[in-house]
């Protein structure tokens, strides 16, 4: 960083406008892309799938919760693990703020993982969260929609995720799936993403990608490598 330029106040704002029609011109394709996000045909989900909740069990359908949409966040927490993902962690932690308002949008969001109820709803107590988390264990719906994969799957490289044949290095990877409910009750998923598409909604990015240093994470054995679960940060 100590070689970066450094000019007149004249030459910054020069510099800084020619970026602003750059930027200008991302935001309308950003705009144009999630109209065409918007527009992807839809899938009817015909499957019985059941969560386990704080209210009980619950079907997919229950989920919404009486809103028309929702998000599903596939939180990386599978039966056996000791806490949950770290990476996914970051991530959750801008959900409770963004609860209320996507309710306002006739939108629900919740979390789902492998892991039983009680598990979750001990991690989630430990990060101080209060959003929906719903427990998917003895469901399909993990493997569905691609984000667990069973023993035989990794094993014989049969693994799809992010639309593509690939190989990962867990049994469970993170997602965010979007579903719409009719009014006769009908529930059709509409989009998934995963990986680098889960981006977005990770705001503490979004920061860093304004400051001089960015993401800073170049060299790391992993991008994520330097988070830490937010009580674990300046432990050794």
């Amino acid at each position: 960083m100590q070689d970066h330029a450094v000019v007149s106040r004249d030459e910054w704002l020069k510099a800084r406008v020619a970026l602003l029609e750059r930027e200008k011109a991302f935001n309308r394709e950003r705009d144009a892309l999630s109209r065409e996000r918007q527009s992807l045909p839809w899938v009817e989900v015909s499957k019985d799938y059941a969560f386990d909740t704080d209210a009980g069990r619950k079907s997919l359908s229950d989920l919404f919760g009486g809103h028309s949409q929702l998000i599903v966040y596939h939180f990386m927490y599978g039966p056996d693990w000791e806490a949950g993902c770290k990476s996914c962690s970051f991530l959750a932690d801008s959900f409770d703020r963004s609860v209320v308002h996507l309710a306002a949008r006739d939108v629900r969001l919740v979390a789902a993982s492998r892991a039983p109820l009680a598990t979750l709803n001990a991690f989630k107590k430990r990060m101080g969260w209060s959003f929906d988390w719903v427990s998917s264990l003895g469901s399909d719906f993990n493997y569905d929609f691609d984000v667990s994969f069973s023993k035989e799957a990794r094993e014989d490289g049969s693994i799809r995720y992010n639309y593509r044949p690939s190989t990962f290095p867990a049994d469970e990877a993170p997602g965010a799936s979007v579903f719409y409910k009719d009014a006769d009750g009908k529930v059709y998923h509409t989009y998934s993403t995963y990986a680098r598409g889960l981006d977005m909604l990770i705001a503490c990015y979004h920061f860093l990608d304004l400051v001089p240093k960015g993401r800073d994470e170049d060299g790391l054995p992993y991008t994520m490598d330097w988070i830490r679960l937010r009580d674990e940060y300046g432990k050794a």
